[in-house]
């Protein structure tokens, strides 16, 4: 790797990933929508991001298939999803210390965009955008799975949290509580949106949410009703 990109906080980066990266690709990887507009429209990182979702989307649901051989398309459904969220790739994300190489507009930055779950998270899957470009599959496969591999175990084991609003739904219809909806409001400027979302099970709201996400905010809401529908029917047994 040529010294540029080796200089300052970048080797960390690159060594946490376990690649080199062209200088350029990696800070268009880490470029930001606001930080582009304020820099007079330059290229942003969100093509690269198209792309590396769907690299991880592949290299994970192939690790899962090949893992887990007994277990059912549903389940290998759920474990993706939770192994993918937004929550989870923004928690990979913060592992490597990953916001304090974004780059952001003075905006963004002010509003704390280095520590929201959806810049880590898109800014992640940029990255590994420029991996498949600079190297392929395999290497790319080698990366994901090195930041992923304990995300995906205990992916395994997260029972009803592999995916919240699925396990919600199965729990009200196995209690005859009819259909769940989500009733979500959002509010603050566009680069700082936060969502609130409700969980209404039969009529009556049992869980609430927020994330800067509105699926985020539905899944949170989705646990906190889950969690109250069994409290319940447990005092009721």
């Amino acid at each position: 790797m040529s010294p540029a990109a080796r200089s300052g906080s970048a080797a960390a980066l690159l060594d946490a990933l376990g690649i080199d990266l062209d200088p350029e690709l990696l800070v268009l990887a880490l470029t930001h929508r606001s930080f582009a507009h304020e820099a007079g429209g330059i290229p942003t990182n969100e093509r690269l991001e198209f792309l590396g979702d769907a690299v991880v989307g592949v290299i994970v649901t192939e690790q899962l298939f090949r893992q887990h051989p007994d277990r059912p398309e549903g389940d290998l459904a759920k474990m993706r999803a939770a192994s993918v969220s937004q929550r989870s790739l923004a928690s990979l994300a913060r592992s490597i210390d990953l916001g304090k190489h974004i780059l952001l507009g003075k905006g963004e930055s002010t509003s704390g965009g280095a520590r929201k779950d959806s810049i880590l998270s898109d800014t992640l899957e940029a990255l590994i955008g420029a991996v498949y470009l600079s190297y392929g599959l395999e290497v790319s496969r080698t990366v994901v799975l090195k930041l992923m591999g304990e995300t995906l175990e205990k992916a395994a084991k997260l029972g009803a949290g592999l995916d919240w609003k699925t396990s919600l739904q199965e729990l009200a219809a196995s209690l005859d509580r009819g259909v769940v909806e989500y009733h979500t409001d959002s509010s603050g400027p566009d680069h700082a949106r936060i969502f609130e979302a409700r969980a209404v099970v039969g009529g009556e709201t049992e869980g609430r949410g927020m994330g800067t996400a509105k699926k985020v905010a539905e899944q949170e809401a989705a646990e906190n009703a889950y969690q109250r529908l069994v409290e319940q029917t447990a005092a009721e047994a």
